[in-house]
């Protein structure tokens, strides 16, 4: 069993999972925020490797790695801070990018390289479960989760096609589009859950467009995981003590941990 899927073999527990931006505002802020939201009640942490074209984000995490590529943070960097935040925290560490830099690095060589900095497992939004074949049996060789995701446009045979194959969870977008904080969440979300849970054994895990403490409880009644990415990197902006990071990630897991024996509607 991975690591990632040992997050949710605990008895009534959903998962909560952080998404920040490697090297925004800047590496220092990266190394101790990590810690911070491990610290905080956070099951997994996704670090962003900037990209110059990240099609699935949205407005904040856009900003986010622009700075970071100013920054010059590279692949190879994120490497090397994933190695240190490996050795402070013990819990999994998951890479979102996309495609282009992980085949510009070399797939063989980019996997190992994780496995050697202490990432659990990769997650690739433009790399679709048809075309995803070479990497998974690169990542499968280095025990790398490969984790797929799913729209609630996702057609049956997709759906299916993504249980097979998709490593320690499947990553669920709650809504079309792209990420960001959002006042409400879909109303179709609870029967997009449903129909994928139908067909996939793996944790669903549900991401995009959760900003609140409210929203999250609301996400996790219904999936077995909940991803924040755009609040995270608001907060770290507004505050580089980053202590309202830390206690809205406190919040998040007050509010998953108030559900009665790991209850789903």
């Amino acid at each position: 069993m991975s690591r990632i899927a040992s997050v949710f073999k605990q008895p009534a527990h959903k998962a909560l999972i952080p998404y920040i931006t490697v090297g925004y505002p800047s590496v220092g802020a990266t190394l101790r925020v990590v810690p911070l939201l491990a610290s905080s009640g956070c099951d997994i942490i996704e670090l962003g490797i900037p990209f110059s074209d990240p099609l699935a984000d949205g407005a904040t995490i856009q900003k986010a790695s622009f700075y970071a590529l100013q920054n010059e943070v590279t692949p190879k960097l994120c490497l090397k801070v994933a190695r240190q935040l490996s050795q402070k925290v013990d819990i999994p560490l998951v890479f979102m990018t996309y495609f282009n830099p992980v085949f510009s690095y070399g797939l063989n060589e980019f996997c190992n390289a994780c496995t050697k900095s202490g990432i659990d497992g990769l997650i690739i939004p433009d790399l679709p479960p048809e075309e995803g074949s070479g990497l998974e049996a690169v990542t499968q060789k280095q025990s790398l989760d490969l984790i797929y995701l799913l729209a609630p446009t996702s057609t049956e045979e997709r759906v299916r096609l993504v249980a097979e194959k998709s490593g320690g969870f499947i990553y669920l977008v709650s809504l079309t589009g792209v990420t960001g904080a959002r006042d409400k969440l879909s109303s179709g979300l609870g029967a997009f859950v449903a129909r994928v849970r139908k067909v996939a054994p793996q944790p669903l895990c549900v991401g995009f467009g959760i900003s609140t403490s409210e929203q999250a409880k609301w996400v996790a009644q219904r999936a077995d995981g909940v991803i924040v990415g755009s609040r995270i990197i608001q907060l770290m902006e507004a505050d580089d003590t980053f202590t309202a990071v830390g206690n809205f990630a406190k919040e998040l897991r007050c509010a998953l941990d108030e559900l009665p024996n790991g209850e789903k509607l």
